[in-house]
């Protein structure tokens, strides 16, 4: 009897094993599935190369201001920290968050506003769309 029920422990504790790493692998593989979608959003909206983004911005010299997410030694204090920008409403207090208006403020900060001390880098149209699309991922 008690040969039995040691049994059934075993299969009920391996059982519930195989479930949890079934449950781990489903969150994963959603959580992957979800990371694409808004990657693939992203560069929908901007026409950039998210994957491309994090070059771009050590390219730059973004990295020195700003904090980034995913971006080794972006933990700059001078500008604002560039996370959940997808998520707010204006860009730089002054223009609406659009695709077209991020690319406008990377590429072109002084046309928008004269005194900002963020500088013109000499950022290419495609190079403001790659930052943007991969910013636009950064949550």
């Amino acid at each position: 009897m008690q040969h039995s029920s040691s049994r059934k422990r075993i299969w009920i504790g391996a059982l519930v094993i195989v479930l949890m790493g079934a449950a781990a692998y489903i969150a994963a593989a959603s959580s992957s599935n979800a990371r694409h979608e808004t990657v693939v959003n992203a560069e929908r909206l901007t026409h950039g190369t998210a994957a491309e983004g994090p070059d771009k911005i050590r390219k730059y010299g973004c990295y020195s201001c700003h904090t980034i997410p995913g971006v080794d030694g972006a933990n700059g204090l001078v500008g604002p920290p560039l996370k959940d920008i997808v998520d707010r409403t204006y860009i730089a207090g002054r223009l609406p968050n659009t695709p077209a208006n991020i690319a406008l403020w990377i590429q072109h900060p002084h046309s928008v506003d004269p005194h900002t001390v963020m500088p013109e880098m000499g950022v290419t149209e495609q190079d403001s769309r790659d930052i943007a699309a991969y910013l636009y991922t950064q949550r």
